[in-house]
C-alpha cells in the first residue's frame, strides 16, 4: 500500500460533479477488506471502555428492526462487537442520559445525538414535502404538540391511538401527526418502550447547544459523508451515499471537502474514497484479531448488498419477507463472521432455554470450531444453555459440529 495524501479541500456547488482526482492510494482486496472490518469494529482490540455508546458513536448509524429472534437488530450490532454485554445494558447506553435519538438515516436508526443538528437538511427537505398523503383534521397537529408540552413524553397509543382500527398502515390522525412532527424535528423519539416509540418535544430533549437547524445542506452533506467514510474505512461513491439514504450527487458535490483520500480497489470497478486514519492503520501492518460472531442482517457491515458481494464475495439477503416455501437459508438468516470473511449463515430460532439453528451453512470442516464457538456464545448470551442444530448445508459434518458444541 502506498502512503496516504491528503486530499484536496474544497466545496464545489451543490450541481456541480465530483472533481476528477487520480487515485493517490492503490489497496489490495485484502487491504481493502481489513479496513472494512477495522473501521466497524470487528477487527482489532475490543473498546470495553467505550461501550454501546462507543460504538454508535463510530458507527454513525445502528438500524432498528421490528424483527426479533435471537434479539432485536439493534442489541446484536454491539454484541457482535462487545461481545456479551447485558441487554438491558445496551437499552440504558442508547436512550437513557441524552446519548441518542431515533431518526431517518440509512432507515430508522439510532443516532448520536451529536448529529441532531448535521440532519438539519432532511428536516427541511422533510417541511418543504406535501403533507404526506394523509389529510390531518384541522387542529390536530397542534393539539399533539399541546399534549406532548403539558404531559411530557408518550406513545402514540397515549395521544390518542396509533391505529384507526385496520391495517397496520391505518394511522390514526393522532400518530399521522406525531409522526410528521418527528419527520419535521418539532417532535423527536427518545427512547422505545414495548417497542412504542416514545415522543417528546425537541425543546425538551435535546441539549440546548444542539437544537439548531443552522447549518447549510452542504456542511450537514460534508459531516456525514465524512462520518461515512470513516464509518466504512474505504467506500465507493454509492458506498457513501447509501450509508446514509443520501443521493449520489450531494456526495459528489462534497466530497472532496471531507478531507477522505481518493483510492483504488484491485477488482473494484469504480473509485473509491478511504479515511486517512484508517489508511494509516493499515499501513502500520499489525496482526490484530478477528472477531468471530454471528452478524444480524441489518448489521451496517453488510447492510449494503453490492457493498458485501464486492468484500466478501457473499451473496446476503434477508429472507423475512420471502415466502416460505422460496426461501433458501431461512426466516432470519445470520451471516457467520469469521477470521475477517463471511464463511456461512445461522437460520436461529428460540424453544424455550435452548437456540435452535433451523439451518446452518458453512463452507466446510474448517469452519466447524468457529461455527460452535458462535453458538455457544449466543446461546449464553439470550439465557439459552443448549444448542441444537436441525440441518447442515453438509450433513456430514453433523457429527463434527456435535462434538465441537459439546
Amino acid at each position: 500500500m502506498t502512503t496516504p495524501l491528503s486530499a484536496p479541500r474544497f466545496a464545489p456547488h451543490a450541481h456541480e460533479p465530483a472533481p476528477h482526482v487520480g487515485p493517490e492510494v492503490s489497496l489490495s482486496a485484502d487491504e481493502a477488506r481489513r479496513i472494512a472490518l477495522r473501521a466497524q469494529g470487528l477487527l482489532g482490540a475490543r473498546d470495553q471502555r467505550a461501550g454501546v455508546r462507543g460504538v454508535l458513536r463510530s458507527l454513525g448509524a445502528v438500524q432498528l428492526d421490528t424483527i426479533s429472534v435471537l434479539a432485536r437488530s439493534h442489541e446484536l450490532v454491539p454484541y457482535a462487537r462487545l461481545g456479551a454485554v447485558g441487554r438491558d445494558v445496551v437499552e440504558s447506553a442508547y436512550w437513557t442520559e441524552t446519548h441518542s435519538f431515533e431518526y431517518w438515516s440509512h432507515a430508522a436508526c439510532i443516532l448520536p445525538i451529536e448529529e441532531w443538528p448535521h440532519f438539519a437538511f432532511r428536516r427541511r427537505s422533510y417541511r418543504d414535502r406535501p403533507q404526506w398523503h394523509h389529510d390531518l383534521p384541522d387542529g390536530t397537529y397542534e393539539t399533539v404538540i399541546k399534549q406532548l408540552r403539558t404531559e411530557g413524553p408518550l406513545t402514540a397509543s397515549e395521544l390518542g391511538g396509533a391505529k384507526n382500527g385496520g391495517e397496520w398502515w391505518d394511522w390514526s390522525a393522532a400518530k399521522i401527526a406525531v409522526e410528521r412532527a418527528l419527520m419535521y424535528g418539532e417532535v423527536v423519539c427518545t427512547e422505545r418502550r414495548g417497542w412504542k416509540r416514545v415522543y417528546d418535544l425537541a425543546e425538551r430533549a435535546i441539549p440546548d447547544a444542539l437544537l439548531h437547524d443552522d447549518l447549510p445542506d452542504a456542511e450537514c452533506l460534508r459531516r456525514l459523508v465524512a462520518q461515512a467514510g470513516a464509518a466504512m474505512g474505504v467506500a465507493t461513491v454509492a458506498d457513501l451515499a447509501d450509508y446514509h439514504r443520501l443521493k449520489k450527487e450531494q456526495v459528489n458535490a462534497v466530497i472532496a471537502a471531507t478531507g477522505l483520500t481518493p483510492v483504488e480497489v484491485k477488482g473494484w470497478d469504480k473509485p473509491a474514497w478511504a479515511d486517512p486514519a484508517a489508511l494509516a492503520l493499515e499501513s502500520a501492518g499489525r496482526r490484530e484479531r478477528h472477531r468471530t460472531t454471528l452478524l444480524s442482517p441489518f448489521d451496517s457491515l453488510i447492510w449494503d448488498r453490492p457493498r458485501t458481494e464486492r468484500i466478501f464475495g457473499f451473496t446476503h439477503r434477508l429472507e423475512a419477507y420471502v415466502p416460505k416455501p422460496k426461501r433458501i437459508h431461512g426466516y432470519f438468516a445470520m451471516p457467520l463472521l469469521t477470521g475477517g470473511r463471511l464463511v456461512g449463515r445461522i437460520d436461529p430460532a428460540r424453544e424455550g432455554s435452548t437456540l435452535v439453528a433451523r439451518q446452518l451453512s458453512l463452507r466446510g470442516p474448517q469452519d466447524v470450531v468457529p461455527v460452535a464457538r458462535a453458538l455457544r456464545e449466543a446461546a449464553e448470551w439470550v439465557g439459552c444453555d443448549a444448542v441444537r442444530i436441525e440441518r447442515v448445508n453438509q450433513p456430514e459434518l453433523a457429527a463434527q459440529l456435535a462434538t465441537a458444541l459439546a
